[in-house]
């Protein structure tokens, strides 16, 4: 779920136990109990709470706790496990899937969760006209092309032609509690896909005004809605009546806008709230959060990395020789060591380590520090920006490094590169997504599931949810739809490492680092446990 992190939307619960640093009870000791309530950092989303229209990680966060889907991922080694799925099965090979919920599971309105309720959110989510950020998740099911249609001109002034159908052919209720997914062609990768958020269910009460629904959402998860002050905070209440095995310990979260980094931090520190997901540039030098919060901390290598998009319709920013040449102008090593303390990893490839189908070295030597190379690759360009621009949100913890990428491009090829924050992470991401950057800007994705395809097709399709820089590539998108309609898992991974392969000499995007990620939290919280994609486990907080 996520696009771009301030990780999209994190849907796996790869989690540990952080013992070592005052996480757990020691033996004999009364455990804390299973209530209370505690307050976390967080950024205003951008879009309302609607799970199919939610992709970052400000409204990826609340969706996650109101919501649950078909699947989790397996705590020790993010294998797909039943949710409220009873299960999910393929007699053909896996052309045609048959989904069985649980009984018994309710809406926060008191209502049952029924098949219904998949099949009319999942048609709603891809019905173009809709306008859903999350809509091309379901491409790979059958009649997805009859209900999507394409934007004849963009920004121009016709409308897009409505599409043939408002309903997939792929889509079947069987009973109450029974839904057939037909897809387009075989995938065994479809059942893993379904545990990320795009696939949650609506309930009947999203239909009758889904605007409303979008400031109050009901959901079927292990916490309900208890107030949003936009701007200011949102608040959740444990669901008692919740069904899945993730019931919570704490009765209330309460999540809080800050608009500053440096801020919250200093809130966990003085015990005015009680969690930062990521500690601010300021405080990894020298590892100072590490002396701040001796046994309340955490550094984590997580399965979110960072990326430089591209305005690909822009003159300048369209030839491949220029992004390539940009690529190799940045000092990912220097940068890593001196703005981040060691904590990132410098990417030479487009996928992050901890998915299945990651290969090292997919970049080659675009991603590769080389001034001379990059100075005589840019100047053979025909055409170039004169002055570059790199955009980014200025409520986190962005602007060292970003002048240091600009320092680096502005060194190697001689050009100005100036850093451009926007005040937050909405106002930031708006812009992004309206096609309305004239320079580059920051981009990162958080996994939604742990393979590889995560990491292109919602990324780099032409079309595709989390296409920031409009890149498209007929070549590359017919890789991409040979691995979608291959049924052996093995054999569509490889095929995907194929199309990652395709990528240098295309350089749809500047892979920049993986991260690592540095975390806080306040006296209060007996049990602190980070997943795999850096977020908190809110299912297993206990407080003291």
């Amino acid at each position: 779920m996520r696009g771009i992190t301030p990780w999209k939307v994190a849907v796996g619960l790869t989690a540990v136990a952080l013992a070592a640093a005052g996480c757990t009870n020691e033996p004999g000791t009364t455990p804390p109990p299973a209530d209370g309530s505690f307050i976390m950092s967080w950024t205003e989303p951008q879009n309302p709470l609607v799970p199919s229209g939610t992709s970052e990680t400000g409204g990826g966060t609340i969706i996650d706790a109101l919501f649950t889907g078909l699947t989790n991922y397996a705590a020790a080694d993010a294998k797909t496990e039943m949710a409220n799925a009873e299960s999910i099965k393929s007699t053909d090979g896996g052309t045609t899937w048959t989904v069985k919920l649980k009984s018994g599971w309710k809406w926060h309105d008191g209502t049952q969760v029924t098949a219904k309720n998949y099949v009319d959110a999942w048609n709603h989510a891809a019905y173009t006209p809709n306008g859903m950020v999350n809509g091309t998740f379901f491409a790979d099911i059958k009649g997805y092309a009859d209900v999507t249609s394409v934007d004849p001109d963009d920004d121009g002034p016709k409308p897009a032609p409505k599409p043939a159908k408002d309903k997939m052919d792929g889509l079947k209720v069987i009973d109450e509690t029974t839904f057939e997914v037909t897809l387009g062609g075989p995938s065994n990768l479809w059942p893993i896909k379904v545990g990320y958020t795009a696939f949650m269910p609506l309930p009947d009460a999203f239909f009758k005004d889904p605007a409303a629904f979008g400031a109050n959402p009901i959901g079927n998860g292990p916490f309900k809605m208890n107030g949003w002050t936009k701007n200011t905070e949102l608040k959740v209440t444990r669901f008692d009546d919740y069904q899945g095995a993730d019931k919570p310990k704490v009765k209330d979260v309460t999540f809080r806008v800050y608009t500053d980094d440096a801020a919250a931090y200093e809130d966990v520190k003085n015990g005015t709230i009680d969690f930062q997901q990521q500690v601010p540039q300021a405080k990894i030098i020298g590892d100072l959060y590490k002396a701040d919060f001796p046994s309340a901390s955490s550094n984590k290598a997580i399965s979110v990395s960072s990326f430089i998009a591209f305005p690909s319709w822009l003159p300048g920013y369209n030839d491949p020789k220029v992004r390539q040449a940009l690529s190799m102008a940045i000092d990912r090593k220097l940068i890593v060591e001196k703005i981040f303390n060691n904590t990132r990893i410098p990417m030479n490839g487009w996928v992050n380590p901890n998915m299945e189908g990651y290969k090292d070295g997919s970049c080659g030597e675009f991603c590769t520090f080389d001034a001379a190379k990059a100075k005589t690759l840019f100047d053979s360009a025909t055409t170039k920006p004169t002055e570059i621009s790199l955009a980014y949100n200025g409520d986190a913890s962005h602007k060292p490094w970003v002048d240091a990428v600009c320092n680096s491009i502005q060194t190697a090829l001689g050009v100005p590169c100036v850093g451009k924050p926007f005040p937050t992470f909405g106002e930031f991401r708006t812009l992004v997504t309206t096609q309305k950057m004239t320079g580059m800007s920051r981009a990162a994705w958080q996994a939604d599931y742990p393979h590889i395809e995560n990491w292109l097709n919602p990324l780099l399709k032409t079309g595709a949810s989390s296409n920031d820089g409009k890149f498209s590539d007929a070549a590359f998108d017919a890789k991409l739809k040979e691995a979608d309609g291959t049924a052996d898992l093995p054999a569509a991974t490889k095929l995907y490492q194929d199309a990652e392969a395709m990528l240098p000499a295309l350089m749809p995007t500047i892979p920049l680092w993986h991260t690592s990620q540095q975390t806080v939290w306040s006296a209060k919280l007996a049990t602190v446990t980070i997943n795999t994609f850096g977020e908190l486990d809110l299912a297993t907080v206990t407080v003291k």
